[in-house]
């Protein structure tokens, strides 16, 4: 067998493992009970990672690594051809697991793994990444983690914000990378959306507590849009404000909102406001009002490299349905940059 193959298999066993986990929460087994101590120490280090939310990024992944879908995946890429580099991953930390993508590309690409992590998220992706090694020991050598100043590397993909890329470029722009700013997800209304997809879209919003680059945080709207509809649609999602650290951000921001004297819509437990800007605070997201359909695809196109994705229904080409921002296809590269291609041509 292959070196292709035995990573190609050793992820599809971690798909399996995954997929056990989350469908037998009460099974007693070894890997098992030490992934959930792992979901209980990153929720420590990091407010932000739910246990729910850890379990739900699991669960895609768990969906994901078959070998359907990596055989599928990588089938139209020529990944026998390719001569193994060293590309050092700098990872960002905003949701749990925002990297695998990034590591995955890499083992099956044939490259080798030099990760920096955040310090946000330093126990979710080591555990994964030591299940990979035990079933599939040759990988011992081809993943390494480094809290050290990144040496020694072909390539470089980086995800950080606007600040971070500045450094980023400075640091590593003479070698070959993707380096990934900011972006932002959006939501085009038409007024005729139903109940259910106006519902769904509050899982676009809330889900990570709105900080991933997937999340939802802009609203397009028609002129004389009633809100009406959209907040009975997302009171299912009312309990989030339960969660202390996401209550303390709507307190601040609401109170910084109405010291600015901003007119804004409330519902207890999300902020609208009127903003042109595709970046919204935690527990608010900003709308604006669109003349017409035209007017508005000129403008997504004219900005596209701040939106990372488009929900809406019949609007416009790949768009995607109300409630799936946060369910993407193995495809489904950030900022629309092939992560695949890019590692082969290095």
């Amino acid at each position: 067998m292959n070196d292709h193959r035995k990573t190609i298999i050793a992820f599809v066993k971690l798909g399996n493992f995954l997929r056990d986990f989350c469908n037998a929460a009460n099974t007693e087994n070894e890997m098992h009970n030490s992934l959930k101590e792992v979901i209980t120490l990153a929720g420590h280090h990091n407010g932000w990672f739910t246990a729910e939310n850890i379990h739900f990024s699991l669960a895609g992944w768990s969906k994901l690594l078959s070998e359907e879908n990596l055989t599928h995946w990588l089938s139209n890429y020529p990944i026998a051809n390719n001569k193994p580099k060293t590309v050092a991953i700098i990872m960002a930390g905003n949701i749990p697991f925002v990297g695998f993508h990034d590591f995955l590309s890499v083992l099956v690409t044939g490259n080798n793994v030099l990760a920096k992590l955040s310090s946000s998220d330093k126990v979710l992706l080591p555990f994964l990444a030591k299940y990979l090694i035990e079933v599939e020991p040759s990988l011992k050598e081809r993943i390494h983690f480094t809290d050290e100043k990144l040496e020694n590397f072909d390539a470089v993909i980086a995800t950080g914000s606007n600040n971070t890329a500045r450094y980023f470029d400075y640091y590593f722009g003479k070698k070959p990378h993707i380096i990934r700013r900011n972006r932002n997800s959006v939501a085009v209304l038409t007024g005729k959306e139903t109940p259910e997809q106006l519902t769904a879209l509050g899982e676009d919003i809330f889900r990570y507590y709105g900080l991933g680059c997937r999340s939802v945080s802009k609203l397009f709207v028609p002129k004389n849009y009633n809100f009406d509809a959209f907040f009975n649609a997302i009171y299912a999602y009312n309990a989030i404000i339960q969660k202390a650290k996401y209550a303390n951000n709507y307190d601040y921001n609401k109170a910084v909102y109405l010291m600015s004297e901003f007119k804004l819509l409330d519902n207890g437990f999300l902020i609208l406001k009127e903003d042109t800007s595709y970046t919204s605070p935690i527990a608010s997201v900003f709308y604006e009002y669109y003349e017409s359909s035209a007017s508005l695809k000129e403008k997504l196109k004219g900005e596209q490299e701040k939106i990372q994705c488009i929900v809406a229904h019949n609007f416009i080409a790949d768009e995607i349905p109300f409630g799936k921002t946060q369910l993407p296809e193995l495809r489904d590269y950030a900022d629309k940059v092939d992560t695949v291609d890019f590692l082969l041509k290095i």
